[in-house]
């Protein structure tokens, strides 16, 4: 399981070009699911997603949480980030988890991720072809991969 978070002082996502979920400064969450996670792997990057000190405290420095600043969380499903480039030119996504499986996981991310946070999360739809509009503030962008435990 794989996730992109971005520090954002706003992002939305539309379908047919009406507004799905907004919010305003929190984390931008793109989930891609691969074959083989687990719920260990949710709950992992869900505690991690949640207590990631990635906004500035009072001194300027990045120490505090999406919780600490009352923040907002759209989490939105993204296959491609488990694209493979290492043949050829076009991406490879044998990787990314079947649809049935992928919408699970991502639906149980969410529900863990709100049960971290305590908070409603906001989403995109499932298998939807998505527009993500979004102010990235920093420009601050995490990667994070339940299979490389030691970030």
């Amino acid at each position: 399981m794989r996730v992109v978070i971005q520090r954002v002082s706003e992002a939305c996502v539309e379908i047919n070009n009406r507004v799905r979920s907004s919010i305003g400064s929190g984390l931008l969450v793109f989930l891609g699911v691969e074959e083989g996670d687990t719920l260990d792997d949710i709950v992992h990057l869900a505690y991690k997603v949640a207590r990631l000190r990635i906004f500035n405290d009072a001194e300027g420095k990045m120490n505090l949480s999406v919780d600490d600043v009352n923040g907002q969380v759209l989490v939105v499903s993204q296959f491609t980030l488990l694209a493979s480039t290492v043949k050829g030119h076009r991406p490879s996504f044998t990787r990314a988890a079947r649809p049935e499986f992928g919408r699970m996981m991502y639906e149980m991310f969410v529900k863990q991720l709100e049960k971290e946070l305590n908070i409603r999360v906001a989403t995109g739809e499932f298998g939807a072809d998505m527009k993500v509009h979004l102010v990235n503030d920093g420009p601050v962008t995490i990667i994070m991969d339940s299979r490389q435990k030691h970030f």
